[in-house]
């Protein structure tokens, strides 16, 4: 129980002499503190959205609709005031759906970088340690997505994926129904992980053959022991770091999806999907109805801050923890 107790320490010890020598590598990018600022600052507002913006449905992600009340057809919308501070557009309030994207953003971004961070751990891993013909096979299927033109490739996944999937295992039968949303990130997961898979194969190929990998080998540690408890945690970091700053890529790519028709219905609280209610009308701006496009300004606003976020925070831990990381993007 105290040779347990001693390995936790000193595990424990390792860890907090490890984030000190990051941190003081972390001091020399200040522009990364502003990224954990404002990814802080979407913390806060993800935390607090219920106090922030009251639910006014069953569905809280629904933005509540006020009707026209504009004085012009070809803009029905309603300038910001003291009732509603962003304005309603096309009569729906743009102050609920901002603050309540802060969460569908939150969950998009993160849940698509888990999705694919698992899928490329998992086939990298495996082509890195075993390498041979299963190496082969494997990095071939992988640069058969790197070929794909990713934009593309996520509108013909998202259209083309059915909304409910049925499996029936002989006495029972599963259903499982997705949303417009879940597409979005399922597509974007399958042609994101093979960034991961080639990063981390690299990474595996440098540790598996130096001295503490071959000990644990001549111990007689399985295989599958080796490469988790001993090659994985010391190639993972650039992996991780990689993630970080994909993630604004993330939900950049599925607003860009919302944008152009397939994401949510219509009045759903997600940045893409508010921008995209009425861009028809932008061709009818004229001298008078030009001050209407300020209720564009504050979901553009929202999504350009929370991936600006995730992008200085990801840049400072690449320098950090790999300086010769490339940076490397979804599109």
């Amino acid at each position: 129980m105290t040779d347990f107790f001693n390995s936790l320490r000193m595990k424990s010890n390792d860890l907090v002499r490890t984030l000190k020598i990051y941190f003081r590598r972390l001091r020399a990018y200040p522009l990364s503190f502003v990224g954990v600022i404002i990814i802080l600052f979407f913390v806060a507002i993800a935390l607090l959205t219920p106090v922030l913006a009251p639910p006014t449905s069953e569905n809280p992600y629904i933005m509540p609709y006020y009707g026209w009340h504009s004085k012009t057809i070809l803009f029905p919308s309603t300038l910001p005031g003291p009732e509603h501070p962003f304005g309603l557009l096309h009569g729906f309030d743009l102050y609920y759906g901002c603050i309540w994207g802060v969460r569908v953003a939150f969950y998009i971004s993160i849940i698509t970088t888990l999705i694919a961070l698992s899928i490329g751990l998992c086939i990298g891993s495996i082509a890195g340690y075993f390498e041979g013909l299963l190496d082969e096979v494997l990095m071939r299927f992988t640069d058969a997505f790197f070929a794909l033109p990713g934009l593309i490739y996520v509108l013909l996944v998202v259209a083309a994926m059915p909304l409910e999937w049925a499996f029936n295992l002989g006495i029972v039968t599963f259903k499982i129904t997705l949303l417009s949303m879940d597409r979005i990130i399922l597509a974007l997961a399958i042609i994101g992980w093979p960034s991961y898979a080639r990063l981390i194969r690299g990474e595996i190929k440098k540790v598996k053959h130096q001295d503490y990998v071959e000990a644990a080998k001549a111990i007689g540690c399985s295989r599958l022991r080796v490469l988790i408890k001993h090659i994985l945690p010391n190639s993972i970091s650039p992996v991780l770091a990689l993630a970080f700053l994909n993630i604004g890529g993330v939900l950049l790519a599925a607003s860009t999806v919302s944008f152009l028709g397939f994401g949510p219905e219509r009045g759903f609280a997600e940045w893409g999907s508010i921008l995209a209610t009425s861009t028809n009308d932008l061709i009818f701006i004229t001298e008078e109805t030009s001050q209407y496009v300020i209720l564009y300004f504050m979901p553009a606003l929202f999504l350009s801050t929370f991936v600006l976020g995730w992008s200085l925070l990801g840049d400072a831990l690449i320098n950090v923890i790999d300086p010769t990381l490339e940076r490397r993007f979804y599109f």
